[in-house]
């Protein structure tokens, strides 16, 4: 049984700590790595985790569990695929961070893998793969990085809420089921919905916000009946390099849910004045991304409410 052993690396403009810290808390991979949707940590013990991972490969939505060995003083965290799919027999990895100044970090990727049966074509299709995936992930990562650590003022997070007489089954089921929009939102004029795997989806939309402009966006979104759904926009509008957000439904013991809708957003800089016009900063940009964004959440909230409350 032959493991194969390869490396790939990129300097990072960010100091090792916080490159560390940010590969560390997985809530942060959808911002870091472009086909990562949604991380889930399923256990934790000391410095080991078991996470589930959902990202897209090749335009589909996949998923995977992998085990995380953190090191927080030697700045590596190493991982394993719980179960790898064919032609992959095991997969193994290691992120190691290697400071080179106040500002500047090395960042290295290992992998070691082997074929099922050590099959030579098998092993051809890994080594391509892997090569390939490591040369486009890390300049993502890089960029993410730097991006996370610079530009504070180009992220915003919110949150808008209800409180629903009636159940969280209907209020999940109403987002749920997005292919009823067109009928049961206004604001949304065209929607195709891609469900291949249950509880992953892929949802392409038209949606027109309060001036009549229209805006065309996907997203990837992972359902947890009847607590969350979580998603990330793939295709964007022009004043955000990232969207990605959650719905949540929490029932309490009388029968009152909360329906929740959170969003987080990092600002197109480049896009501002293009789309907002000459005298337009980021102040302006993350009013009217909080607006537009929150006018449709709440939107969406209001009549989730009527649904669920009509069908008490």
């Amino acid at each position: 049984m032959t493991n194969r052993q390869v490396e790939h690396e990129i300097s990072v403009q960010a100091g090792a700590r916080d490159v560390y810290r940010l590969l560390a808390e997985v809530e942060n991979w959808p911002r870091l790595f472009p086909p990562s949707v949604y991380v889930e940590v399923l256990e934790r013990e000391a410095d080991q985790e078991r996470i589930r991972i959902w990202a897209t490969a090749n335009g589909e939505a996949k998923n995977w569990t992998s085990i995380r060995e953190l090191d927080p003083e030697g700045l590596r965290i190493t991982f394993r695929q719980e179960v790898s799919a064919p032609p992959v027999a095991s997969m193994s990895g290691t992120w190691v961070i290697e400071p080179r100044g106040e500002r500047e970090t090395r960042l290295r990727l290992l992998h070691e893998y082997r074929a099922i049966d050590d099959d030579p074509e098998g092993l051809q299709w890994i080594d391509e793969a892997v090569d390939r995936n490591s040369r486009e992930e890390l300049p993502g990562v890089k960029a993410g990085l730097e991006e996370a650590t610079r530009t504070e003022e180009l992220t915003l997070s919110f949150v808008d809420d209800v409180t629903v007489n009636g159940s969280a089954k209907d209020l999940y089921d109403f987002v749920n089921e997005a292919n009823l929009w067109t009928e049961r939102l206004p604001h949304v004029n065209e929607v195709k919905l891609t469900e291949d795997t249950p509880g992953l989806q892929v949802l392409r939309m038209e949606t027109l916000t309060k001036d009549g402009s229209a805006h065309t966006t996907e997203s990837v979104r992972v359902c947890f009946p009847h607590h969350k759904i979580a998603y990330k926009q793939t295709t964007l509008p022009a004043l955000m390099k990232l969207h990605t957000g959650y719905w949540t439904f929490e029932e309490g013991p009388d029968g009152v849910t909360t329906a929740a809708s959170q969003h987080t957003v990092v600002i197109n800089a480049e896009n501002i004045t293009r789309i907002l016009g000459p005298d337009a900063g980021v102040s302006e940009a993350r009013e009217f991304i909080r607006n537009a964004l929150g006018n449709n959440s709440r939107a969406t909230l209001g009549h989730a409410k009527d649904y669920a409350e009509a069908r008490r």
